[in-house]
């Protein structure tokens, strides 16, 4: 038992460090980068929030695992801005490994438990996984939206490469996925997201 504790301590203490995984979105406030900690937070609440509008039956319970977890590899791969593609190429690469590592941490049963969980949100083909998937991308976009275009500008990211990247939204929820593609426009008629 003292063993199976320490091992559920010592990844405990090791997430601990996503608090210092700085991502490229502002806070909606603008006032500085969000941590990987508060967008997870933020997706968890998100999913409460917004279940509603999900197209098919989701257990809630499984999204809010996978958001609170999908982002812990990055303790060790680093965040990748979702619009740099060459930064992107040995992402999937990284992420696995960082994956083994961490969820290795674990007493075997969680380990198993929790590392499906994020293979599952990879994979983005359970129903609970394209909604976490659809949370996972809205949240940066609300995020750019009312920082005045945010990193969007910082970065010279198109609508075209804004509305790709939005797809799976619209696709479990086509509300979600007409109030994104609504704030597009508008944030096209600003001048805060390029043509």
């Amino acid at each position: 038992m003292l063993k199976r504790l320490e091992q559920q301590i010592n990844f405990v203490m090791e997430i601990d460090k996503l608090k210092h995984i700085y991502r490229q979105n502002l806070v909606a406030d603008g006032s500085r980068r969000e941590n990987d900690v508060e967008h997870s937070w933020h997706l968890a609440v998100m999913a409460v929030i917004l279940k509603e509008y999900s197209a098919q039956t989701v257990d809630l319970s499984r999204v809010m695992k996978m958001v609170l977890l999908h982002d812990l590899v990055e303790i060790d791969a680093g965040d990748t801005f979702a619009y740099d593609a060459e930064a992107g190429l040995d992402k999937e690469e990284r992420e696995k490994a960082a994956a083994d590592r961490l969820y290795g941490l674990l007493p075997p049963d969680q380990e198993e438990e929790l590392r499906a969980l994020w293979d599952e949100f990879e994979a983005r083909e359970s129903p609970e996984a394209k909604f976490a998937t659809c949370l996972d991308r809205m949240q940066p976009l609300l995020n750019n939206y009312h920082t005045q275009g945010g990193t969007w500008l910082t970065h010279d990211v198109s609508s075209e490469k804004v509305r790709k990247r939005m797809e799976p939204i619209g696709e479990i929820s086509p509300t979600l996925g007409e109030y994104v593609e609504s704030l597009i426009e508008d944030a096209i008629f600003q001048g805060i997201l390029k043509k």
